[in-house]
């Protein structure tokens, strides 16, 4: 039973085995904040992820190690590199799908980085560089978690939809003004007057230079809105 070991030099295996303890563990770090986030690509995925990386950097060695080098070796000169450099191409398509394009809006680009970082760190860690491994785990948590707080201490630019329905006879330049703010731009402007119900749909692209959240910012134009004078039969704030 298991002949096939006899192929590989005394305590290949159990150091072998460790490798891939150790990625997916490092992986399964980095995918425990994404999961905490509510991502789709979390714990399981990352450590996956983590894991399957440094296998195929494990059979990258082992089959360059049997062929060139082992017990019975051909002597001929194997690339352990090339199964390992087609984790590069397939890890780009997983990340692929987890981007999300919605309006102005992506999301996704972190999980997808995450991903492509997990790999990384199985491949270290299938190659045995462990020490490797556990920096770049640890610089990815910090920018998930430390650098994630430090983006809201700066203003950056962020979009908005806002979209409002009132009746045909508002005007539509004191409702710009109205939503006008500082550090607030409006993008484009659609509006859609329906003559049999009375009503008109007006759609506000905006582009916020802000930082932190902008739900005080929403709330101060919803309330304006709600005063201007107009009646307003319908509000929806998108991000």
């Amino acid at each position: 039973m298991f002949e096939f070991l006899t192929l590989f030099p005394e305590g290949f295996t159990g150091n072998y085995i460790f490798r891939l303890l150790a990625a997916s563990l490092l992986g399964g770090a980095i995918g425990f904040e994404r999961d905490i986030h509510g991502r789709a690509a979390g714990l399981r995925t990352n450590m996956l992820v983590s894991t399957g990386a440094a296998l195929f950097m494990l059979v990258s060695i082992a089959v360059a190690d049997i062929w060139s080098g082992g017990p019975e070796g051909t002597g001929l000169r194997v690339d352990p590199s090339r199964i390992a450099a087609q984790i590069v191409t397939g890890i780009g398509f997983l990340g692929a799908g987890a981007i999300i394009k919605e309006g102005f809006n992506i999301r996704g680009l972190t999980t997808a980085a995450c991903l492509w970082v997990s790999a990384g760190v199985g491949m270290a860690a299938g190659a045995g560089l462990f020490e490797m491994a556990i920096v770049v785990t640890l610089i990815g948590i910090f920018a998930l978690v430390a650098v994630n707080r430090f983006e809201k201490v700066y203003a950056k630019d962020s979009y908005r939809v806002l979209k409002i329905t009132v009746a045909n006879d508002a005007d539509i330049s004191r409702l710009i003004q109205v939503v006008k703010r500082k550090r607030l731009k409006i993008l484009f402007l659609d509006f859609d007057r329906d003559y049999q119900t009375n009503q008109m749909d007006i759609t506000f692209t905006i582009r916020l230079f802000h930082k932190g959240v902008t739900d005080k910012l929403a709330h101060g134009i919803v309330a304006d809105l709600e005063s201007c004078g107009y009646a307003i039969n319908r509000l929806r704030w998108e991000h």
